[in-house]
């Protein structure tokens, strides 16, 4: 059953163009290692609440915007061999391929489709 990986993290606003240039090096490796798809959205519309939100879920400060991404794999068996790899890829090592974030503020998980229309 395909599976899917989630992530939130707060970005400075003037790191966007270092965030694409991270995502699609990442997305090269991430599809190599066997994901279907991978998605990534800049906040537009993402409010601050009162009780919770995503800006409070991952600290957002004053001059960074909030992105949303998610990976797209065909089991979650693959996906655990395909994270392995993904993390052991030098690509991914923070030497070559900086997170362009503070990578303690980003959520993630991963997750069963159980509806899909």
């Amino acid at each position: 059953m395909t599976y899917v990986d989630g992530f939130v993290a707060a970005v400075p606003t003037e790191n966007k163009e270092k965030f694409i240039k991270h995502a699609k090096i990442a997305a090269d490796v991430v599809k190599e290692c066997g994901a279907l798809k991978t998605v990534e959205c800049w906040g537009d519309d993402v409010p601050d609440g009162e009780l919770t939100s995503l800006p409070m879920a991952v600290k957002k400060q004053a001059g960074e915007t909030v992105v949303f991404s998610w990976i797209i794999w065909p089991d979650k068996e693959t996906r655990d061999k395909g994270m392995k790899q993904i993390m052991e890829d030098p690509r991914m090592q923070e030497d070559v391929n900086p997170m362009p974030f503070d990578s303690k503020r980003c959520i993630f998980g991963g997750f069963e489709i159980i509806l899909e229309s």
